[in-house]
């Protein structure tokens, strides 16, 4: 065990800035989930992160000539305000290079706090980049954003609230994971204070650092990185932050977007608060480990790390709440094309409310259809239902766990085309939202291949997401993904997707 952290952390400057936050109980969640689900409100400090409590600190131990040359870091969000608060606070010259893809609450926000913003690249990596020869040519002292020993220490005073807020240690805790620094400052503490507690990290899915080096022993880089958790869409894990995280964590939780977005609508319900999805991650760890452990009567504590999203995006969040508490099936059906079937269909799923129905007449003989239904998460309810609708003779497909369906197709029923648009296929884009991007996309690809399909609809992220469609021969497929690898924008072949077949794709 690092006990070297025990100090550090205990002597570690931090208040200068930060608050100490609550911890709170969620009510509602701990009637719901039979547990005591206690929340640390990190959410609540003055740049509603808790990433100015390990900035502040770092600041803290430089020396007067040190501050003096200014400082800099490369940051797309929480990081970036928390260091420009513990600037403003020292007097100190702050300057942040973010990504052209930052949305403009956090680049306003790093300004308003009297940092200079530097825009710079598409990506965090050439963000980082560019700070760094920043450094190299004027001097300035780079603040990492998670792996330095006084980052961990300044985010370790929170194990430090935590045990003394709590008059008796919690049998759980869950911390959210980037690159480590919150989780490794946490649980270097609260180990040496409280060893009988189990400590979990939890990750996004398509962002899980942690996950494949604690598997492999070793660090490892993520070929792809998911973006929804942007505060926590690390590549790879911290070099010290794994080095104190490995031998004291007791386990890797990963949740999916949907499960953030329900852990979301969870601590708005309890607190009236909306958190990031990076925020209300640990959240949803907690609650897949309370399902897969079948846990009752226990204490669990997660921290909520962040509140900073952005208004838009809740369209995107609502929208995917329900399925994520796995309240809604999201259907294909085939029901008989003639008067009365709708109502014979509604018979046929009982009392289920039906939440989003979409139908186009393409047929003379029968109809598809793209069906939400509430069904119990506590229950083989949704088994249950396909079972019962195969049952009384309708062809049904789980579209639940479809990401282009869920994402595309539910808004774009509207019939097949005719059969003459023969040889297309379609591709699932991340687009970065910024200006340009569709117009490079299109000069990328030139007069080349027609364009028979494309959906995109902002949900307030860094990044867009596109479906589009080509008329394009198999022989020319590779031409045109070779396109695609010149624009550097992640991309899925989705033409053999159940979805798109169903609903969108030619009849003969």
């Amino acid at each position: 065990m690092p006990q070297s952290y025990i100090k550090r952390i205990l002597n570690a400057r931090v208040y200068d800035v930060a608050r100490e936050t609550p911890i709170d109980e969620a009510r509602l969640l701990s009637q719901r989930l039979g547990n005591r689900i206690l929340l640390k409100r990190e959410d609540m400090q003055p740049v509603f992160s808790f990433k100015c409590r390990g900035a502040f600190n770092k600041l803290a131990q430089l020396s007067r000539e040190q501050l003096d040359r200014g400082v800099i870091a490369a940051s797309a969000g929480n990081h970036a305000q928390g260091l420009a608060l513990a600037a403003a606070t020292l007097k100190v010259k702050a300057i942040i290079v973010m990504p052209k893809t930052t949305p403009s609450i956090k680049v306003e926000a790093v300004k308003s706090r009297g940092a200079k913003a530097i825009l710079f690249g598409d990506t965090f990596e050439e963000a980082v980049t560019h700070a760094r020869e920043l450094v190299e040519t004027h001097g300035y002292i780079y603040i990492p954003p998670y792996d330095d020993p006084d980052i961990i220490a300044g985010q370790g005073t929170i194990g430090v609230e935590i045990v003394r807020q709590l008059s008796h240690p919690p049998d759980a805790i869950f911390i959210p994971v980037g690159g480590g620094g919150l989780l490794a400052g946490v649980a270097a503490f609260v180990r040496y204070m409280w060893p009988e507690t189990k400590i979990y990290g939890v990750e996004p899915a398509d962002a899980a650092c942690l996950e494949l080096a604690m598997r492999t022993g070793r660090r490892g880089t993520l070929k792809e990185v998911g973006l929804f958790a942007e505060g926590c869409a690390v590549a790879q894990i911290g070099k010290e932050t794994f080095r104190v995280i490995k031998d004291l964590i007791d386990g890797v939780i990963t949740v999916s977007s949907d499960e953030m977005c329900a852990a979301i609508k969870d601590i708005f319900e309890d607190t009236r608060c909306i958190a990031e999805p990076a925020g209300a991650l640990a959240l949803a760890g907690l609650k897949k480990f309370i399902e897969a452990e079948k846990l009752e009567g226990k204490t669990l504590l997660t921290i909520v790390s962040g509140a900073n999203t952005n208004f838009d995006r809740l369209r995107y969040i609502s929208e995917r709440t329900e399925v994520g508490e796995k309240r809604e099936a999201v259907l294909s059906a085939v029901i008989p094309e003639r008067p009365g079937a709708f109502k014979t269909f509604c018979q046929a799923v009982g009392k289920r409310n039906i939440t989003e129905f979409n139908y186009r007449y393409s047929d003379a003989n029968q109809a598809r259809v793209f069906v939400g239904l509430t069904v119990n998460p506590t229950t083989t309810d949704r088994i249950d239902l396909l079972d019962a609708l195969r049952a009384q003779g309708y062809s049904v497909d789980d579209l639940t766990d479809n990401e282009m369906a869920k994402l595309h197709v539910r808004f774009m029923v509207g019939g097949h085309v005719p059969g003459q648009v023969g040889q297309e296929c379609v591709y699932r884009f991340e687009f970065p939202e910024r200006p340009g991007a569709l117009g490079k996309f299109l000069s990328v690809l030139g007069n080349r291949w027609n364009i028979s399909l494309f959906h995109y609809r902002n949900h307030g992220a860094a990044y867009g997401r596109v479906l589009v469609g080509f008329q394009v021969g198999e022989s020319d497929r590779p031409s045109l993904e070779e396109a695609f690898k010149t624009l550097g924008y992640r991309y899925w072949n989705e033409t053999d997707n159940t979805a798109y077949q169903q609903f969108l794709a030619a009849t003969q």
